[in-house]
């Protein structure tokens, strides 16, 4: 089952059109959010990160988008699939409505939420032989766009096939200024003895719900000092660690750049206190 516009129907009978507006020209924005057992991970987070990316594409919110309302939108489906004891992966996706070429008729807006089971309740750390390279094909550009999730996500796509084609992992995105801003999947971090750093909102990363989470609890820990601040490729050979965030897996060690291995010391330290603090909100 899936909510389609606040009503809930088997996938089959949710049918796009071919003219909408989030097929025919990225008109869209999402969420990727976790919940555990029928409880929403981040949540204000998440919806005021939505909230922000819709004001940014200039979309009409309708006025019953309150947190309290989309909250128990999620809920509910949930609850029809029977997931409620289950993590659950959701995403929630808003679309303007049809109508218009590249400048549309209106800007109202639908949306949908699709649910799926993963596998694990609370972040667990992935120690599996992990490589990424540098994706240069094409690259993301710094400023307010990138920061959101929509639809737009062509280099994502090429990297994801850069990637698959050479058997990494994953690959790292730079931006125009050849700054190395962010994974395929999630924000990076970049460790360095007790300095850990990731790349500022302004050279194109996006405003990961993971790497606020880490952020702010990065700059209340006393064993560390945080830096927001460009990356340059050259750092990533120096680094003692590298690891990526997301929602869904929290994060990532990196074991391999190029001929540079890496330790995951760091990472499971933080992945540890991400879970209490999920655990406690």
């Amino acid at each position: 089952m899936i909510n389609f516009n606040g009503q809930i129907l088997q996938e089959s009978e949710a049918n796009l059109s071919i003219t909408n507006r989030g097929y025919a020209y990225g008109d869209s924005v999402f969420e990727t959010i976790r919940v555990i057992n029928g409880k929403v991970m981040f949540w204000e987070d998440h919806y005021f990160r939505l909230m922000a990316s819709m004001r940014i594409m200039r979309m009409e919110i309708p006025h019953e988008f309150s947190p309290e309302f989309l909250e128990e939108q999620i809920i509910d489906l949930i609850k029809e699939n029977k997931l409620q004891d289950k993590p659950v992966r959701v995403k929630f996706s808003v679309f303007r409505k049809e109508g218009g070429l590249y400048t549309p008729e209106v800007r109202d807006i639908e949306y949908f939420i699709l649910t799926s089971e993963i596998q694990n309740s609370f972040y667990t750390l992935n120690e599996d032989f992990y490589e990424v390279e540098l994706f240069k094909d094409h690259y993301i550009n710094s400023g307010l766009l990138s920061t959101i999730k929509t639809n737009n996500k062509a280099v994502n796509v090429l990297g994801g096939i850069f990637a698959k084609e050479n058997d990494y992992q994953n690959c790292l995105l730079v931006n125009e200024k050849k700054s190395v801003v962010e994974a395929l999947n999630g924000n990076l971090f970049v460790v360095k003895g007790n300095k850990i750093k990731t790349a500022p909102l302004t050279d194109g990363a996006l405003n990961g719900i993971t790497r606020k989470q880490l952020v702010n609890m990065i700059k209340k820990l006393q064993e560390y000092t945080f830096e927001e601040a460009s990356v340059s490729p050259f750092e990533l050979q120096k680094a003692d660690e590298l690891f990526i965030t997301n929602v869904i897996v929290g994060i990532q060690p990196i074991s391999k750049y190029r001929k540079k291995e890496y330790k995951n010391t760091v990472a499971k330290d933080l992945l540890a206190k991400l879970n209490a603090k999920a655990r406690l909100g």
